[in-house]
């Protein structure tokens, strides 16, 4: 098995050490990344040197346009976009069913997680995630198992060098509140898993600001950062994602919570809107940037 270790000795080691960089701000401070669900109709290449000359420095991955890349190209060529952009790869997305439960797709999909860790891995990935995703009803016999799912993946995880995370959606059977997560995760207890927020999950689902306070100091590894449209909740779907101080999500007081319980890391933009989806990455991550950096100015984090 691939370890960071084996990964840096290698002949192929040279460029991707200089991807291996730090992953949090200064204290008080948190990073704005770009997730590649954004601009996915531009594909893996187009996005990310797209964001780049918007001044874009931090980004996060997605399996599906790495998979699509790699179907004509190499892992050291992804990896070469990215160092000669000048990006930073702070998570990556690893979308699979009954990862975290038991289930008829579980062993398939922890053959998958493997191969997508050996891959992030030689990206210069630290960390890695899956959504909270069964296709089945969820009983709580299977709550009870849940722990020790997610065990495993952290063992299959840290044999990468790399940090699992857990992002609960707001329309899961299973995991669909930072209640649950944290509660899980948890109860763990796995050093290389760790909990994660999507800021539309967390504000259009059953959470409560409140259950923010839940958070111990460093515990939250990464954020998805995003607005939310004023419509009723009834019909919230994904197109429903705003940029941040586009909504009505209370995202400078979520930000000045998150930076009381000392989290430094990154405030990652992931939107589904077809006009930001199908637009010109330049001029996306522009609109983009100048929105967020004035949230994050307002909330003290920039």
């Amino acid at each position: 098995m691939l370890t960071r270790r084996n990964l840096l000795l290698s002949p192929l080691a040279v460029p991707l050490a200089r991807l291996v960089q730090a992953q949090s701000a200064a204290p008080g401070r948190m990073l704005l990344a770009m997730h590649q669900n954004t601009s996915r109709g531009a594909g893996y290449r187009g996005s990310l040197e797209g964001w780049a000359r918007a001044g874009i420095r931090y980004v996060e991955l997605t399996d599906r346009l790495l998979v699509d890349f790699l179907a004509n190209d190499t892992l050291a060529a992804a990896r070469r976009v990215l160092s000669d952009a000048g990006l930073t790869p702070v998570s990556a997305a690893i979308v699979l069913p009954d990862l975290w439960i038991p289930g008829p797709a579980r062993a398939a999909s922890l053959d998958t997680w493997r191969r997508r860790c050996e891959q992030f891995a030689g990206l210069g990935l630290q960390r890695v995630y899956s959504p909270s995703i069964t296709n089945r009803p969820v009983t709580a016999a299977d709550f009870d198992a849940t722990p020790a799912c997610i065990h495993e993946v952290g063992e299959i995880t840290a044999g990468f060098d790399l940090t699992a995370m857990i992002e609960f959606t707001r329309t899961s059977t299973h995991l669909s509140t930072l209640t649950s997560s944290l509660a899980t995760i948890r109860a763990a207890a796995h050093p290389n898993v760790r909990p994660m927020i999507d800021f539309f999950h967390f504000w259009s689902g059953l959470s409560k600001f409140e259950d923010l306070d839940l958070l111990e100091p460093g515990e939250l590894a990464h954020t998805h950062f995003q607005d939310l449209l004023d419509t009723p909740r009834e019909l919230i779907d994904n197109d429903s994602r705003l940029i941040p101080g586009d909504g009505i999500a209370p995202v400078v007081r979520i930000l000045e919570k998150l930076a009381e319980k000392q989290f430094t890391g990154a405030l990652s933009v992931e939107l589904f809107r077809a006009e930001l989806v199908q637009g010109d990455p330049f001029e996306v991550a522009t609109e983009i940037r100048g929105k967020c950096e004035a949230v994050m100015e307002q909330a003290g984090v920039l």
